[in-house]
């Protein structure tokens, strides 16, 4: 990132609420030039009061991860207003509760297009800009990237394969001088739950062999969410990495989730997280 001379300029997808919302704020209120994307410029009142509130002014445009010429474009229309490009955020993404028995391969191409194909098509449109000012390249994965959870499976394949392309991408962006980085928030409280595709206090549907541990997991989940991270907090997190010494690879936005990760880290033969995600299901 650049000395701040100039601000720093920084792309950040999904923010109509939620995470990305809080960052672009939290951002732009740290002196940051931040470019606040979403799908759908309708949901854009919600980030307008909330910069309106904190004083200070986005740039706010449309991009949706999954149509390629929306992305390139906005991408072009940041450096050719700014002139640079210092640090993209990959925040845009949505939730999805089922099992692969009782969906289709088509859900599971759709949440794989927003969750790991978007970041993939940001993350390629942005970093000839990025080595350009020796950047950041940040994305939002999940603890769910580095779990599989019970009746995540598409949700949980998308995060881990970001986390694998990024930590695959990383060594090779450092040469150019990019630094790379994945964020894993766990339970935050956002409008997130509300696009998981399922009323998480309702079960399956009749006659459905999973009924019963789709209604255990579904009630963990409701507890979890109830005493989740704050938006707000876990939005800051991310905008902090915008400054300072270059961001570790791998950071976690709570100390639950840094709890939750180091279970797996620490599991070399998967029994012990095994053991922790089946008994959601009793």
């Amino acid at each position: 990132m650049n000395t701040r001379a100039v601000p720093n300029v920084v792309l950040i997808t999904g923010t109509s609420s939620g995470i990305g919302l809080h960052a672009a704020v939290a951002a732009a209120v740290a002196g940051h030039t931040v470019v606040a994307t979403m799908r759908n410029l309708e949901g854009a009142r919600a980030l307008r009061d909330a910069a309106a509130t904190a004083r200070v002014s986005l740039d706010i445009r449309r991009l949706d991860v999954t149509e390629p010429d929306s992305v390139t474009r906005v991408v072009a229309e940041t450096t050719e207003r700014y002139g640079r490009l210092d640090a993209l955020i990959n925040n845009a993404g949505s939730g999805r509760v089922g099992t692969i028995e009782n969906e289709t391969v088509d859900d599971v191409r759709a949440v794989m297009e927003v969750n790991f194909f978007g970041v993939v098509a940001v993350t390629r449109a942005a970093l000839p800009h990025l080595r350009n000012t020796r950047g950041r390249l940040i994305s939002v994965s999940s603890v769910g990237g580095m779990i599989g959870q019970p009746f995540n499976e598409a949700y949980c394949a998308a995060k881990f394969a970001v986390e694998g392309f990024m930590e695959s991408l990383a060594p090779v962006a450092a040469t150019a001088g990019v630094s790379v980085t994945v964020v894993e928030p766990g339970a935050v409280a956002s409008s997130f739950v509300a696009n998981v595709g399922r009323d998480l206090t309702e079960g399956g549907p009749a006659g459905d062999p999973y009924a019963a541990p789709l209604a255990a997991y579904l009630a963990r989940a409701a507890s979890s969410f109830s005493a989740a991270q704050s938006a707000q907090s876990a939005g800051e997190v991310l905008a902090g990495l915008l400054d300072g010494d270059r961001p570790a690879f791998r950071v976690q936005t709570s100390d639950g989730a840094r709890r939750f990760v180091a279970a797996k880290l620490a599991d070399l033969d998967g029994s012990a997280v095994q053991a922790m995600t089946a008994a959601w299901l009793a």
